[in-house]
């Protein structure tokens, strides 16, 4: 195989197009470099893990330039023995190279008597599990998930052991409870994250779009949804996540560490009013942003924003205007006494 060859067939594995045969032995090189290098790669760049597992295959191959050969003349007889062993030795060498590869560990499936299956994940990499209503779960590593068979009940009832993301299809007559130890996560179809491993101190629920109902699992209202939440409970947004402490039996909500852009905006600006900048962060990242609109309402700024994460947006806003910001839940407060400091950017 060239190497061009090489990098068309991972492209075909990474597009879903490639064959079984070809998907193994591909799965089967990551393995393998990941074996060599005693950590994670998938998330690296794409390109540099083709490289580091081209290089890995380059080091198995024959030098380019044979090494001298000395030509030892035996006897006939001999000749046809040494014949026949190297023939036999090269058709080994082809079975074993054309012998199918192993796959690579994948969930394991444990159904009892009562009806329940619990899958779970061995492996080092995230795996993913279709559900027979149709939702998406990705299982992180040394995660399980127990639920009914055909999910059977008024309720789609699953639990969680570990972290997982989810991507739930929608159905508002039969809504989808995640119990953990901690904390009960309801929702009628949307994608949210969960994390409550086992003995751990605390659980959190991160919502990527739509909305999530959480309560804490104790004394927990089950029929309590996004849009009926529990009167103790916490209605979450995308970019809006719980923290659950079981110390203080507290749920506490607030900003995920990084937001992505819901609705992407135009982030140049030149001399436009402060509120103008502020309310198109609010809108493009789904946020709260408190500020005393009197103070700041003389303010011009100039400042264009390229791919930074939010929090240094408003960390470079702030520094053109003199002042800071600070969080309260899952709202932004700016602290400014106005225009006296702007030097704009």
């Amino acid at each position: 195989m060239t190497e061009p060859e090489f990098h068309k067939l991972l492209q075909r594995y990474l597009s879903g197009q490639c064959t079984a045969e070809e998907k193994v032995l591909v799965e089967h090189w990551y393995d393998q470099l990941e074996q060599a290098e005693g950590q994670e790669v998938r998330a690296q760049h794409q390109a540099d893990v083709e490289q580091a597992i081209w290089a890995r295959l380059m080091t198995h191959r024959l030098p380019a330039t044979p090494e001298p050969r000395v030509v030892v003349l035996w006897p006939a007889p001999l000749r046809w023995a040494a014949a026949l062993a190297l023939l036999a030795v090269s058709i080994g060498l082809l079975l074993l190279a054309t012998t199918r590869l192993p796959a690579p560990a994948r969930l394991t499936a444990v159904a009892s008597a009562n009806g329940w299956i619990r899958q779970t994940n061995p492996t080092r990499q995230v795996q993913h599990l279709l559900l027979p209503d149709s939702s998406h779960i990705s299982l992180h590593p040394g995660s399980s998930l127990r639920y009914r068979t055909a999910l059977a009940g008024p309720r789609r009832e699953v639990y969680l052991e570990g972290e997982a993301f989810f991507q739930v299809s929608k159905n508002p007559k039969r809504p989808f409870l995640v119990f953990t130890k901690q904390v009960l996560t309801t929702v009628l179809g949307t994608s949210f994250r969960v994390k409550a491993y086992a003995g751990g101190q605390q659980a959190s629920v991160a919502v990527q779009e739509g909305k999530v109902a959480v309560q804490a699992r104790e004394g927990a209202q089950l029929e309590a949804s996004p849009a009926h939440p529990a009167a103790q409970g916490v209605l979450l947004l995308p970019n809006q996540q719980v923290v659950y402490s079981a110390a203080r039996r507290r749920l506490q909500k607030e900003l995920v560490d990084r937001p992505v852009v819901l609705v992407p905006q135009s982030f140049e600006f030149e001399a436009r009013p402060v509120a103008e900048v502020l309310g198109a962060l609010e809108k493009a990242y789904g946020v709260a942003i408190i500020y005393d609109k009197a103070k700041l309402a003389n303010c011009t700024v100039s400042i264009t924003f390229y791919d930074e994460p939010l929090f240094e947006k408003l960390g470079l806003l702030c520094k053109s205007l003199g002042a800071y910001y600070t969080l309260s839940d899952a709202d932004i407060l700016i602290h400014s006494e106005g225009c006296q400091s702007q030097l704009g950017s």
